[in-house]
């Protein structure tokens, strides 16, 4: 195999794995958010924040992938 097709690989798996994870960190932050929110109404504007600022961080590990997979893509790595 060719160093741009095994480039072209890696570039896949490194974005493709780092979407699994924070995908699967946002649906656990959103369904504990529901639940919170549903057993306890009055607390809705502070766990919508804190909801927020969880996926906030947790999304940013998804685009430290996609720098990674750029940086793969582009040789540069």
């Amino acid at each position: 195999m060719t160093d741009a097709g095994l480039r072209l690989i890696g570039t896949a798996l490194a974005i493709g794995l780092a979407a699994i994870g924070p995908g699967i960190g946002i649906g656990v932050i959103v369904s504990g958010a529901l639940q919170a929110i549903g057993r306890n109404p009055e607390t809705q504007n502070t766990v919508v924040t804190y909801m927020f600022i969880g996926i906030a961080f947790t999304e940013a590990l998804a685009i430290f992938g996609l720098v990674i997979s750029f940086l793969i893509g582009f040789g540069v790595l």
